[in-house]
């Protein structure tokens, strides 16, 4: 380490250590994203148990973090364009770091999704300025070595994140049950910290562009009502309070498409809603990625719940369904330029497939399932999860004019996580307003989650046929 922090200091150009440490920050900061994003997955029934908040705790704990990271992705972007990345880089780090701590000493329900909103907020600040933190470090024809670590490592990380979660939580070190998992990142998040001080290139940023802070507000107010509505609703009854929330949010919504029809410079650009390719793409991707959202969640309750797994049985019982995500999602990278928007379609009737089949056995077994007869239908699930993880976006962009490429990535990576808060709070909802047995509920679920697959299907054909040939 000081052989690399006398490398940054002598050279404005980084040496190859200086630029490999700036890569391991810029990974460690993607990982505990990755991290937090998932533990949740497999940790919310323990969280609920100790904190109370019941199904509404449940449903908030995966959707609020995602709602947050959604909302503010594209903003921190250009907060990192404007104020310099290195700047955006270390705020959003340290927040983060220190909303896992008020998420790991929480008290009540309310404080963690609280907490659990702040975590997602700074991470919007630090997940975007990474590519543009190594672009200008790393020499254009060697960058390629730097983003091709960034699918194995985020893969073993989408499917470490549930397994360590599990693991803390049944280890109950010192008694404090759940909490470890997001106390551990004080020290990770620290350690990724202080090395990106001392590392991370300085830049000042273009106080020229502009920031849409009225766009953000109107969207993350319409999904916080509208979220809110449903979560409060499907859990504690259709009052009027939850009807009030519905109505708010779909106020703001509507006002937040007025706002982008007629900002200067707006959070989508209204020429890329004009791209039928692209918007198909959005609409495709925006709901296959909620329903599969919620069906991680659901069967990650039925393991709990129904067959009275621990949390680290359930995630284990999960890795099947992720070993299938990695593995489709990499052969798909070198797929993609061959098969185009057939991959999409693949990709959708396999997961069909896979869930008409888990919605089968668990119907005909009920609580009486075996893990091993689990393990087949959760890989194809996954297979099929991967195949469009790795093509649905890629194919989304392939008429997109190259001067739009970045601000229809970020608008894509956007409306996935916001995707993924509605998924894990509307599929969630039908779990938990089924009346009768969990293997019932689960059964209804993923039914929900095959209609809208399904769905899906015919509307692939409005996309382009194939993805830009050259892919960042």
């Amino acid at each position: 380490m000081t052989q690399i922090l006398h490398d940054a200091n002598k050279s404005a150009h980084p040496s190859a250590r200086v630029r490999w440490g700036i890569l391991a920050v810029v990974l460690a900061a993607d990982v505990l994203d990755l991290l937090d994003a998932t533990i949740t997955t497999v940790a919310a029934p323990s969280i609920a148990r100790d904190l109370g908040g019941g199904p509404a705790l449940v449903q908030w704990l995966g959707a609020s973090y995602a709602l947050a990271l959604g909302v503010l992705l594209v903003l921190g972007g250009r907060l990192g364009d404007a104020y310099g990345r290195r700047r955006l880089f270390l705020t959003g780090l340290a927040g983060f770091t220190a909303a896992s701590v008020a998420c790991g000493l929480a008290g009540s329900p309310g404080v963690l999704v609280a907490a659990r909103l702040a975590q997602g907020a700074f991470g919007a600040l630090v997940i975007p300025q990474g590519f543009g933190i190594l672009g200008a470090v790393w020499p254009r024809d060697q960058i390629g070595k730097a983003f091709s670590l960034f699918g194995p490592v985020m893969g073993l990380s989408a499917v470490g994140g549930p397994v360590l979660a599990g693991f803390l939580i049944d280890a109950d070190l010192a008694g404090l049950g759940w909490r470890p998992m997001f106390l551990i990142n004080l020290l990770l998040g620290g350690a990724a910290l202080l090395a990106a001080v001392r590392l991370l290139p300085r830049d000042t940023g273009d106080r020229t562009v502009t920031v849409d802070g009225p766009g953000s507000a109107l969207l993350g107010g319409a999904m916080l009502g509208l979220l809110g509505g449903l979560i409060e609703g499907s859990a504690g009854g259709w009052t009027l309070g939850p009807a009030l929330l519905l109505l708010a949010g779909t106020v703001l919504f509507a006002a937040f498409c007025h706002r982008q029809r007629t900002a200067d410079d707006p959070l989508i650009r209204p020429s890329l809603l004009r791209n039928r390719g692209f918007t198909s793409g959005l609409v495709v991707g925006a709901v296959f990625f909620a329903a599969v959202a919620g069906l991680l969640y659901v069967v990650s309750l039925f393991l709990q719940q129904g067959l009275g797994r621990s949390p680290t049985g359930a995630a284990l019982g999960l890795l099947p369904l992720s070993a299938g995500i990695v593995v489709a999602s990499i052969a798909c990278y070198r797929l993609i330029g061959r098969f185009g928007r057939r991959l999409v379609l693949a990709g959708l009737l396999i997961t069909l497939t896979g869930t008409s089949w888990l919605l089968a056995l668990i119907a005909a077994r009920g609580t009486d399932t075996a893990g091993w007869a689990l393990v087949p239908p959760l890989l194809v699930v996954g297979l099929g999860m991967g195949t469009c993880f790795g093509t649905v976006y890629d194919v989304a962009i392939g008429d997109v004019a190259p001067d739009e490429a970045g601000s229809a990535g970020g608008s894509l990576g956007a409306v996935q996580q916001l995707a993924n808060a509605a998924g894990a709070a509307a599929v969630t909802a039908v779990y938990f307003g089924t009346d009768g047995t969990r293997a019932h509920a689960t059964v209804v679920s993923l039914a929900a989650v095959a209609a809208v697959t399904l769905v899906c299907c015919p509307l692939v054909r409005l996309l382009p046929r194939n993805a830009p040939e050259q892919r960042h």
